[in-house]
């Protein structure tokens, strides 16, 4: 009994080693297939800018194409215009040679006011081959305008205007240098509280329906809040006493963002529509219009006379509040784009969307200069560090991820999932992040 114990005992031995090694080899597998998986993911995600790219250049050959073909059409027109008219000269004067002789006499001075003179072969052919010689001619070049009027409407419609509010000097300029302002890098270390030392201070009960977003004063200690009830408050510190309040929007209010200097507010909606207010008197000064979906974010630019807008239509806008159009349109995202934000005093904008992708614009030519891949969820919301050197993105699925600026690359990623992270924000320091 006791040796055939010792052989069951060996033989369940060997067998568990055979298990443990087979284990150890579907788990280096297992190891091997998510690395490669991860790779292709990576690989994929490198074509996205390439397609992009290629793309406008498709977009641009055609372009150029459909320009060389009206050249192309207008050059044979006026080939064959020259042929017709040089065969109907040599077809006039061969009939001016063999007809001569039929050509009745004609005394210049002679003939009465209601004579009629006979018309001998070569003027009637000539008066035929001018008549109908001319209604071809006419109805061609009709038809030519009006088909080059339709193709070429939408290509020259923009340029009219550039040229157009341009020539007015209506446009506002993009500013080649700004001055940050220094007193925002002037805070101190330890400015706000402790980890520990956050306590509930005030409710203030606003809105009837959820409230979508605030937005503190940039000088003054007031903040902007707007809800789902189509309205914006304005509310002073610390007792929450409304001073203000908007109503203007059809629907709820996604967004809101102070001007520079304070004097201004613009808000985005489900509405389509951006809207200025002045914060003086509380009236709506400016709305733009041009989305064909809900605005899901705005922004100001630093020099006060440019807002930006981002929409669930997978487009991005600048408008020129002086000459109250829009002076562009940034395309690229696949899906719908959550948030916009100018980088602090420059001319540089970045978008967040909800194809799981970073982009970096230039807002004077309306180019996507970068793309950042990272994130596997739609990006909810991004921001720059006051400074501008990090920026933070938060997705879907509660990950945040910081990213390098200047090298355009990852630097940390945290999940704090699995509730989405809906906004992200630095403090005035750029060394505590709220989520």
């Amino acid at each position: 009994m006791e040796i055939k114990a010792r052989e069951d005992l060996l033989k369940t031995q060997k067998e568990r080693d055979f298990h443990r090694m087979h284990h150890k080899r579907i788990v280096q597998e297992k190891n091997k297939l998510v690395n490669d998986l991860k790779g292709l993911k990576l690989h994929y995600a490198s074509y996205e800018p390439t397609i992009r790219v290629l793309h406008e250049k498709h977009h641009t050959l055609l372009k150029e194409k459909m320009l060389t073909s009206l050249e192309r059409d207008r050059a044979l027109g006026q080939v064959k215009r020259q042929s017709k008219i040089s065969g109907l000269e040599a077809t006039l004067r061969h009939m001016e040679i063999g007809h001569s002789y039929t050509a009745p006499e004609i005394r210049v001075g002679h003939r009465c006011e209601g004579e009629n003179v006979p018309e001998g072969p070569t003027q009637k052919c000539l008066r035929e081959a001018r008549e109908q010689n001319k209604c071809k001619t006419k109805m061609k070049s009709n038809t030519k305008f009006f088909e080059e009027f339709y193709v070429m409407e939408d290509l020259f419609l923009e340029c009219f205007i550039e040229v157009f509010w341009k020539t007015y000097g209506l446009d506002s300029e993009f500013p080649v240098v700004i001055q940050p302002d220094p007193s925002q890098y002037l805070c101190k270390e330890n400015l706000g509280p402790s980890k520990f030392d956050y306590k509930l201070n005030n409710i203030f009960r606003l809105h009837e329906l959820p409230v979508s977003c605030i937005a503190m004063h940039p000088r003054k200690d007031i903040l902007v809040s707007c809800g789902e009830d189509r309205l914006w408050k304005l509310v002073g510190l610390p007792k929450g006493i409304v001073l203000l309040m908007g109503v203007s929007h059809t629907d709820w209010i996604s967004d809101c963002c102070f001007h520079p200097s304070g004097n201004k507010l613009a808000t985005s909606s489900g509405d389509t529509t951006v809207k200025l207010w002045d914060l003086r008197k509380g009236d709506c000064i400016l709305t733009f219009e041009g989305h064909n979906h809900a605005v899901w974010s705005c922004t100001w630019h630093s020099c006060g006379d440019f807002v930006a807008s981002s929409s669930l239509d997978k487009t991005s806008k600048i408008w020129d509040v002086n000459s109250e159009r829009c002076r562009c349109t940034l395309y690229g995202h696949t899906d719908s784009v959550n948030s916009i934000e100018f980088f602090p005093f420059s001319n540089t904008l970045l978008t967040a969307s909800a194809d799981k992708s970073l982009s970096i614009w230039d807002a004077r030519t309306g180019k996507c200069e970068h793309s950042l891949y990272g994130h596997m969820h739609s990006i909810n919301d991004a921001t720059f560090t006051p400074r501008g050197h990090i920026i933070a993105s938060c997705d879907a699925c509660g990950v945040i991820k910081l990213w390098d600026f200047r090298k355009l690359l990852p630097v940390v990623s945290i999940d704090i999932g699995p509730s989405p992270g809906n906004e992200v924000n630095f403090d005035s320091t750029g060394k505590i992040l709220f989520v």
